[in-house]
């Protein structure tokens, strides 16, 4: 990681969440910060695929819970 690039915070974890997280480092010789870097950046584009799954699906049909039951038990699938 280039310090040129990075921006530094204080994060608070847990002791036992900050001993794992210390563990996974050496074990896996990274730092810390590309870890919690890597796991921010996997949770941030989760929520980009949850809201682009949104954007795709605008143009459906709403269909609330009650007629969905009422569909699946004319069809005979519930």
């Amino acid at each position: 990681m280039s310090e040129g690039t990075s921006k530094r915070a204080t994060v608070y974890f847990k002791p036992e969440l900050h001993k794992a997280i210390r563990l996974k480092a050496a074990h896996t010789h990274r730092s810390i910060s590309d870890i919690v870097n890597d796991a921010v950046r996997l949770f941030l584009r989760e929520d980009r695929e949850d809201l682009a799954a949104f954007e795709d699906r605008v143009a459906e049909p709403v269909m609330s819970y009650e007629a969905l039951l009422n569909d699946l038990k004319a069809h005979g699938k519930l």
